[in-house]
């Protein structure tokens, strides 16, 4: 390919989007402002770990690397509620066997997608190269080096901005004059602890889950690690009496963790002083009505950024690479009018994520207690289980299947609103009028496309 390729942004989507185009024959730049997080750590609390599902996965697999990927995978089978006295409760994603979901390390995951895209001997990365400005009209871009200060300019056929929520190629866009951009913070933040492996690099809670103490306004989640750790993310609101701004100090903290997670109180050494030492994260929304400008395209994070409650962020900006692979193929690598198609391809879509993941997080701080919760979804894995091609519960929907997202957001609404039909005035599963339900159904429910089942 006679085009270069100049990508800002070399986190997960801009490492994997490269070795797609390194395959294909292009030579490709990457810039990033930070520096390789192959030679260097992470610093703490910045680490989230990431839920990969079958979306990232064919993504992964159509560049040929998902066999490396494994290695860094656990799966987690299901929700592993904690409730105030300790006990627990299990909530399976799915009911087949290989309806399950994968825990995996940021840093190993974006590591092994920069050394393939190496390996394709198109791909080169800059990093400590920080975007200054974009000149469209003679499609340059001036960068510069954060150790030297030294600034350059840099030349490109396409340029394509995967450099996250914060993205400077979408704030200096706007600069420019494109409209439509929106950023919406939630009143919620976050704050990373560690669970240490125990003896002999053991698991100290169970392995196979994604671990979950709901409590109404705020919860605690925790995904496990290959060293037998666990990342534990709080998520409460920024402001109130239960807040990061109402704890002041270290005996705040280790009261509120004695009243609300006592059992996790005990599994983490020094909780207070690494609270306050480790950052507290934002959490936001970013969508954009126009994707494309000139010869510059947005995607992943850059123009649709979400909340973390779906486990669906990664998942989503991978699939926008399989997405523009796919343009690329049916336009035979014409970039004008893959850049045209692209966002009208993915914005709905991007969008209709983006409103679950924030339903999902009253979902999993507080729903999941609800008995009535409880009774639907066993009312909705038995409808699956009868009408397999026409009702499945909205987040195998998401995490399971490539059915589009709006799709699955538009029937989840109707799938929701049988579900409430049939649980009323109901207790248990043995009290549903079936025949009702097979008739609400067939009425409601069209049969899905077999192209995006699993």
């Amino acid at each position: 390919m006679s085009q270069r390729i100049t990508m800002i942004g070399a986190g997960l989507v801009g490492s994997l989007m490269s070795i797609y185009l390194g395959h294909r024959g292009y030579t490709v730049d990457v810039f990033d402002k930070l520096p390789d997080i192959r030679r260097t750590s992470i610093p703490a609390g910045r680490s989230i770990n990431l839920a990969l599902a079958n979306r990232g996965i064919r993504a992964l697999q159509q560049v040929g690397v998902m066999d490396k990927v494994e290695k860094l995978l656990i799966p987690m089978k299901g929700r592993m509620l904690h409730d105030a006295a300790g006990q627990l409760t299990l909530q399976p994603y799915g009911q087949k066997a290989e309806e399950v979901i994968y825990s995996v390390s940021r840093a190993g995951l974006v590591s092994l997608l920069r050394d393939e895209a190496e390996a394709t001997g198109n791909v080169t990365f800059h990093f400590e190269s920080k975007l200054i400005d974009i000149d469209p009209n003679n499609k340059s871009i001036t960068l510069k080096n954060e150790n030297t200060d030294h600034e350059f300019s840099h030349d490109y056929d396409v340029l394509l901005g995967t450099d996250g929520a914060g993205s400077k190629t979408r704030r200096t866009l706007q600069q420019l004059g494109l409209k439509g951009f929106s950023s919406e913070l939630l009143e919620h933040s976050y704050k990373e602890l560690t669970i240490p492996a125990g003896k002999t690099s053991a698991f100290q809670i169970e392995k196979e889950a994604l671990h979950i103490w709901p409590r109404g306004g705020y919860m605690l989640i925790a995904l496990p690690n290959l060293d037998g750790s666990f990342t534990v993310t709080l998520f409460m609101p920024n402001k109130g009496p239960v807040s990061f701004e109402a704890f002041k100090n270290k005996a705040d903290v280790e009261q509120f963790f004695q009243e609300q997670f006592s059992d996790v109180l005990e599994l983490i050494p020094n909780l207070a002083d690494d609270y306050f030492t480790n950052p507290t994260g934002i959490l936001g929304t970013v969508r954009a009505e126009n994707w494309a400008y000139k010869d510059i395209l947005l995607f992943g994070d850059a123009s649709h950024a979400i909340v973390p409650f779906h486990g669906q962020g990664m998942n989503c900006g991978f699939e926008d690479c399989s997405e523009l692979y796919r343009l690329l193929n049916k336009y035979s690598d014409d970039w004008a009018k893959v850049l045209s198609e692209f966002t009208a391809t993915r914005r709905d879509n991007a969008d209709a994520i983006a409103d679950m993941a924030l339903e999902n997080y009253v979902e999993m701080r507080d729903s999941v207690r609800d008995p009535q919760f409880q009774l639907k979804k066993a009312i909705a894995f038995k409808l699956e289980q009868h009408y397999p091609t026409q009702f499945i519960p909205r987040y195998s929907m998401v995490m399971f299947h490539h059915i589009p997202y709006a799709e699955a957001y538009q029937r989840g609404k109707i799938q929701a609103d049988i579900l409430t039909k049939l649980a009323a005035d109901n207790e248990t599963i043995d009290d549903i009028d079936w025949k009702y339900a097979g008739q609400l159904v067939q009425e409601c429910l069209k049969p899905i496309s077999k192209e995006f089942l699993h």
